[in-house]
């Protein structure tokens, strides 16, 4: 985790007309009662700011997760959602899909592949389809 979260901008605009930058908080190693109050401060930096809110939270180097990180990623995903805007997980292991399905929270935290398919909306299993043909 670095000390900023990421701005991303779509090369030649945003998409659907959006006029925010997406904000990109990277995790890597553990993600467990030790380490997940650091991600909780990524997070909240990722939430300063006004207008509306896109945030990915890309897991794609988080070795091992528990339920520690859902608090901070649920409280993260409500503010998004109170500006107008939205919270995505990218992540690739079996553990925070076992985590986000233990805590009921898979719907709310579905799987993109890429921090790009997580911008664009395209959910990991339509982008593997789309790869694949």
């Amino acid at each position: 985790m670095g000390p900023h979260p990421d701005l991303f901008d779509e090369p030649g605009g945003q998409p659907d007309g959006q006029q925010d930058g997406l904000r990109v908080v990277r995790a890597g190693g553990e993600l467990d009662l030790m380490t997940v109050p650091a991600f909780a401060h990524e997070l909240k930096e990722a939430l300063h700011g006004a207008g509306r809110l896109f945030v990915v939270v890309d897991l794609l180097d988080v070795t091992f997760v528990d339920g520690s990180v859902l608090d901070p990623l649920s409280a993260a995903w409500e503010e998004c959602r109170e500006r107008l805007g939205w919270l995505r997980v990218v992540h690739s292991r079996p553990e925070p899909l076992l985590v986000f399905r233990a805590a009921g929270l898979v719907e709310r935290f579905p799987r993109y592949t890429s921090v790009r398919d997580a911008w664009k909306g395209v959910l990991a299993d339509r982008a593997l389809e789309r790869r694949a043909t």
